[in-house]
């Protein structure tokens, strides 16, 4: 748009005073406005990883490999935002920072949400955005949904296990009957991966819901301090 008002102006006659295509002439963002991003990005990765995460998971390997992910994002994507790039590489970059932390270790699917989430607050924090008020926005928004959604209570209960049955079990059945009297819980589906009826055993993938859902080690030692302070 700004090309297309240079060359109009100079059609007319008209040499504007500066290059419209450029950003040299535009107004520059203070220090504060523009360390607004990356403040709001390090209080974010802060309170996901040490007062989410890590009370939940306690796996420090993680907890660090988190924190200087979204840092490495965060000072990349602000690199790549000063020169001109093309989306595609922005998410060539995501993809190849992907690949790379997810084939070094094995891990669950909530640490891969959590893993994604450090992705996306490095990016959100050092990509220019329109609206100001929109980075910071998304940022609150993303932490607010893993303390929600991956909170103990949520679904508390539920269970995916895989079961190594000293018995060959070829009918869904009779292995659900089994299943749940070795655990104890409602079984909700059950998938057979192996029956070996040479060494008498099967291997099965169970999803269940325990008939006491777990209480977290935090609310169990509030209750023990309720209990000693009544007594």
């Amino acid at each position: 748009m700004l090309s297309d008002r240079s060359a109009f102006l100079t059609q007319s006659g008209v040499q504007p005073p500066f290059n419209l295509g450029s950003r040299w002439w535009q107004p520059k963002k203070s220090f504060v406005h523009s360390s607004i991003p990356f403040i709001v990005d390090g209080i974010a990765i802060f309170v996901l990883v040490v007062f989410i995460y890590f009370p939940r998971y306690r796996r420090r390997d993680l907890a660090l490999a988190y924190i200087a992910l979204n840092a490495g994002v965060l000072a990349v994507s602000q690199a790549l935002s000063s020169v001109q790039v093309s989306f595609g590489l922005g998410l060539g970059l995501f993809g190849v920072l992907s690949i790379i932390r997810l084939r070094s270790a094995e891990l669950d699917q909530s640490e891969i949400a959590y893993y994604f989430k450090a992705l996306s607050l490095g990016l959100l924090g050092g990509l220019e955005i329109a609206d100001d008020w929109l980075g910071p926005a998304l940022t609150v928004a993303l932490v607010a949904l893993m303390y929600i959604f991956d909170h103990p209570r949520m679904f508390n209960g539920y269970r995916r296990q895989v079961l190594t049955i000293d018995q060959a079990i070829p009918h869904e059945d009779v292995l659900i009957a089994r299943a749940e009297e070795i655990l104890g819980a409602s079984i909700h589906s059950v998938k057979i991966r192996r029956t070996d009826l040479v060494n008498d055993t099967t291997v099965a993938e169970v999803r269940c819901r325990l008939a006491t859902p777990t209480v977290p080690a935090r609310q169990k030692r509030r209750l023990s301090l309720r209990r000693s302070k009544k007594s």
